[in-house]
């Protein structure tokens, strides 16, 4: 028998007290205080423990119990009808303001709140794909891209079963819907991986995008790939006995009927309360199918409807997807570390006992700062549960005391960092929770600000990404930005991964940015707390680089978005003995534009804009360029003379600042109209 070592021995006691604390509030007490994700990790380390330790296992043991972009190699296609991604919402409350919309605007349109019903379909966890008949014969299969140009994989999809070669009628019909992994195929499908060596897939998912997009159909075939198909992009039934569908619900029935596999667990729903029904049955319900879900979608059904409602930028106003709460899982802190940022801030990061989030496996865990971490508590070796929503880094939510190391610490800040220089080389920011190198110009620090200076919103020097920029700071070959305008095709051969054509194209793209906008410049130099746009600012309202460094902090800080801390920080910068010199070297090799001005004749010349929160139909930078575009200014912060501010998901203190202020608030929608009709 193996003898089980005394800290399993002590973990598994742990948990199966743990377990029970939480099984107990949950079932007994109705007061849950962790995730049924989270509970339900605790309970599978526990039998882990149990299966490698089998004198572990009692009657009496929780796990005994019940109830406790395009890809290049595939020709492009062009969609004939544009493909679209749904928006999200992640509560009853979201949901609520999607439907109470969805109401006004159908009354706008000459409907009635009567007319409003819905489909409730599985939001099945796949890739998209969309089919192509002629004359009822399947011709062109394809992925959705970037929903204009997606990739052709009509071969691969041809050996699906549940993808019909003809049609029972002769029509024309494009029709979308997801193609999907059983997750019983995965098993099968990681076992022969594991055996030949081959590294394993970590989700149905995943195994079914990289299988779907094979360059050998054989392969896609030998996967045992599904389908449900759910949507009908366009028909023309060509005078057949086939009805075009006016609801949802048509669509759905008249796919089965053409042969199509659809998934039959949709449902028509009159009333919210009906949504949010199916929304928790299937909640509860999803891990017990063969394939994934992440949500459930929820459609207008009337196709007259649909078509008055229309589509935003990026998604139809008809449809949303309801996402399943936040996946959770438990692990245990290993380390915990300091980043150094280009600007010297020392942000803590975990590391992590790999584990499976959401899809992914995740080793690393931000803690943002020294309070963040007095406030959670946490410490090398504690048992934390992890939190990770869709694509944002994931976070650890709460510390389980209970299974702490008797021996732990309190994590202190350390006063001696070495990449920072050693003893006594940080400081705590004043008035802020983060701290910082004392020495600007460590070595960790310059590497960072030296791929900031190449990257795309600075000097945008093609080829000089991060690992190359490390690996001339590594040789010796560069140390300051003005290194690199020095840099010769013969500096390069010398080089691990460096080839003529390679040297002569890094060089030639150096050269390229040998004149540059002063907002780039600026940008590019990293002085504490100037962006991009506040760089902008900076260039519009002093023009050239000479006026800006004779510039005081009094008049700095009269310019519209530049406060105190911003004018201090630019004044700092250029009055920095080794600054100055850098900067002075510098301009030895470049010459320093002006940034264009709004005219007065274009549509939003005068006009301030202040843009906070996620915008779905584009980035926060692509919204500022349209509005440079048509002579607008985009400012950093919120004043009386603001014109607008643009508001979008989880817009922070700026939208508090603009509604004290009486400054007008745009949505997103109301931004994109604002800018069309200009």
């Amino acid at each position: 028998m193996t003898e089980i070592p005394k800290s399993d021995k002590k973990r598994a006691k742990s948990l199966r007290a743990l377990i029970a604390r939480h099984s107990e509030l949950y079932h007994t007490k109705d007061a849950p205080e962790i995730s049924d994700e989270a509970y339900d990790a605790l309970v599978r380390e526990l039998a882990g423990l149990e299966e490698k330790y089998p004198s572990l296992t009692s009657s009496e043991s929780p796990t005994q119990k019940v109830g406790g972009v395009v890809r290049e190699e595939f020709t492009k296609v062009r969609h004939q009808v544009r493909q679209w991604s749904l928006d999200n919402v992640f509560d009853e409350a979201g949901f609520l303001a999607w439907h109470e919309r969805i109401v006004r605007l159908a009354k706008e349109n000459d409907f009635s709140a009567d007319d409003v019903s819905y489909v409730s379909e599985l939001k099945i966890d796949g890739l998209k794909i969309v089919l192509t008949y002629k004359d009822g014969a399947f011709v062109q299969g394809a992925t959705r891209g970037d929903g204009i140009v997606g990739e052709d994989i009509t071969d691969n999809l041809r050996t699906f079963k549940s993808i019909p070669h003809t049609l029972p009628y002769p029509i024309d019909l494009i029709c979308e819907g997801e193609a999907w992994l059983p997750a019983s195929e995965l098993v099968r499908i990681n076992k022969e991986r594991a055996t030949s060596g081959e590294a394993l897939f970590a989700n149905p998912r995943n195994a079914a995008a990289g299988s779907l997009r094979q360059l050998d159909s054989n392969i896609t075939k030998s996967r045992n790939l599904a389908s449900f198909m759910y949507d009908i992009a366009f028909i023309d039934t060509k005078g057949t006995k086939a009805k075009a569908p006016e609801t949802q619900t048509d669509e759905l029935e008249l796919l089965a009927k053409l042969g199509f596999n659809v998934n039959r667990e949709w449902r028509k729903a009159k009333k919210t309360s009906e949504v949010f029904e199916y929304y928790r049955e299937w909640t509860k319900k999803k891990t017990k199918l063969d394939y994934g879900i992440d949500g459930v979608v929820i459609m207008v059904d009337s196709i007259a409807l649909q078509r008055a409602l229309g589509f935003t930028a990026k998604a139809p106003r008809f449809g949303i997807a309801f996402k399943m709460p936040a996946e959770q899982v438990t692990t245990v802190v290993e380390d915990i570390v300091l980043q150094i940022g280009r600007t010297g801030v020392l942000t803590p990061v975990a590391h992590l006992r790999p584990v499976l989030v959401a899809g992914s496996t995740v080793s690393r865990a931000t803690l943002h700062n020294e309070d963040e971490i007095k406030r959670l508590d946490v410490r090398v070796g504690d048992t934390v549960i992890l939190q990770k929503a869709g694509d944002v880094i994931p976070d650890i939510v709460k510390v389980l005391t209970e299974l702490r190391p008797k021996k732990s610490k309190a994590y202190v800040f350390p006063s001696s960092v070495p990449e920072c220089g050693g003893d006594g080389a940080v400081e705590r920011v004043p008035g802020e929770a983060a701290w910082r190198c004392k020495n600007k110009h460590s070595l960790e620090q310059q590497r960072r600000r030296l791929i900031h200076f190449a990257s795309k919103h600075a000097l945008d020097i093609e080829g000089l990404g991060k690992e190359t920029v490390a690996l001339l700071l590594e040789k010796g070959l560069v140390q300051n930005f003005d290194d690199f305008f020095t840099l010769t095709e013969g500096d390069l051969l010398a080089l691990d991964g460096f080839a003529e054509l390679s040297a002569k194209n890094l060089v030639a793209a150096i050269a390229a940015r040998r004149s540059v906008p002063l907002s780039r410049l600026l940008f590019g130099i990293s002085i504490d707390h100037v962006g991009q746009e506040t760089a902008r600012d900076l260039s519009l309202s002093f023009t050239t680089l000479a006026k800006l460094k004779g510039a005081d902090v009094e008049s700095l800080a009269k310019v519209d978005g530049i406060g105190a801390v911003v004018a201090a920080s630019t004044v700092r910068w250029f009055k920095d003995p080794h600054n100055a010199a850098m900067l002075e070297r510098l301009l030895g090799h470049i010459s320093v534009t002006k940034d264009e001005k709004p005219t007065g004749t274009l549509p939003l010349a005068g006009k301030t804009f202040v843009l906070t929160g996620s915008l779905s139909s584009m980035s926060r930078d692509e919204a500022g360029e349209k509005i440079r575009t048509l002579g607008g200014t985009v400012v950093g912060s919120v004043s009386k003379k603001t014109s607008y501010v643009v508001a979008g998901e989880e817009a922070g203190s700026k939208l508090d600042r603009a509604q004290e202020l009486g400054v007008p608030v745009l949505d997103e929608e109301a931004f994109l109209a604002l800018c069309r009709s200009r």
